[in-house]
């Protein structure tokens, strides 16, 4: 064990991966912090059977020296009894996020699995860093290291923030460092299904029955991707789909018709549990459906497309699809039933079956 010396901390390498933890052979519980491109003066100690940590400051700005005498005062002011007040330092990145995911009301499985895939893909190596070791400077340059894909860049790095400020509600964090990123503009795609005949023709061609039930169902219902491939027979009703919870943290239940049954009805009996099921997927459900010529969510464009164009409003399109509407009377009070809504369904249904049938001019 070293002293830490400014000498030592100069020299000190930084690390290719996570961070190397130096501590003091003269000051107990003075430690630095070395990464990959900082280093960090703390100050820890065991308090009550709890670790708790506290921050110095960043070498070179903070020397050895005066890392030295802050942690002396720090070591006085707890052996008075100080430290009981002073929180436990901050999580890891992955504590954090474990704690964010952990939440009793957090969104849908697919926003869990999304925020997984992108710490796992561009930011594994920051997920055994303490969250006050990530610094503006870090977050900003990141952000910039994946400008070739601006959606992934904003996307990753808005998930960090989420988790930062979840952390902020129990630990003596500052304002994310995010506040630093100037964010990319993006432009939405904007395809819609422009020839229903041909995808009538495209899908009728796919190899697997239960991905064109998959596409056939999110044309004519709206849903999104993963709340179709994650739907369950338990909750298809005979008037409605159940969604327990979907993208924007609430429950759905979407008005559905016979149409809809006939839809599902090649794929019903060969799951108890899934609507479209797959042996070969660990979680029992299709994850990947087979690449097709319009997206997912150009199939959900498509059905708000074609319902405002048969005459559905503009409001209504967005109650079946379960955006947030944007009035204070839309968000607060108006609460349309499922019989209500059903016209507009069958509406926007009957337009969509009449421009995809083949045999129609």
């Amino acid at each position: 064990m070293p002293k830490l010396t400014e000498t030592f901390a100069r020299k000190a390498p930084q690390t290719k991966d996570g961070t190397a933890k130096h501590w003091d052979s003269e000051v107990r519980g003075l430690v630095l912090f070395v990464g990959k491109k900082s280093k960090t003066w703390y100050y820890q100690k065991d308090v009550g059977g709890n670790t708790r940590r506290v921050l110095i400051g960043r070498f070179p700005v903070v020397s050895a020296n005066v890392a030295r005498k802050t942690a002396l005062g720090f070591a006085l002011e707890w052996g008075r009894g100080a430290g009981k007040k002073i929180q436990i330092g901050a999580p890891t990145l992955e504590a954090a996020m474990e704690a964010y995911l952990a939440r009793p009301k957090l969104r849908s499985e697919s926003h869990k699995h999304g925020l997984r895939l992108q710490f796992d893909r561009h930011l594994k190596d920051w997920l055994r860093l303490p969250l006050d070791e990530i610094s503006k400077a870090m977050v900003a340059e990141r952000h910039r290291s994946l400008a070739a894909t601006p959606s992934a860049a904003n996307h990753t790095l808005k998930y960090f923030r989420t988790v930062w400020n979840h952390a902020r509600r129990v630990h003596d964090l500052p304002e994310s460092p995010t506040m630093a990123i100037e964010w990319y503009e993006e432009q939405p795609n904007g395809a819609i299904i422009e020839d229903l005949r041909a995808w009538r023709r495209g899908v009728d061609d796919l190899a697997n029955p239960i991905h064109k039930v998959f596409y056939e169902l999110i044309l004519f219902s709206g849903l999104r991707k993963s709340e179709a491939l994650t739907l369950e027979w338990k909750n298809v009703y005979e008037d409605r789909i159940h969604l327990p919870m979907t993208k924007n943290g609430r429950s759905f239940d979407l008005p559905i018709l016979q149409l809809h049954h006939e839809i599902l009805a090649p794929v019903r009996g060969l799951s108890r549990a899934w609507v479209f099921p797959s042996p070969k997927s660990a979680r029992g459900h299709v994850t990947g459906p087979e690449k097709f010529e319009w997206s997912p969510h150009a199939h959900r464009r498509t059905f708000a497309t074609v319902a405002m164009e048969a005459g559905v409003l503009e409001e209504i399109v967005g109650r079946l699809l379960n955006h947030t509407p944007l009035s204070i009377t839309g968000q607060r009070y108006a609460r349309p039933s499922l019989d209500a809504l059903r016209p507009s369904m069958q509406a926007a249904c009957d337009e969509l079956r009449r421009r995809s049938d083949p045999t129609s001019e």
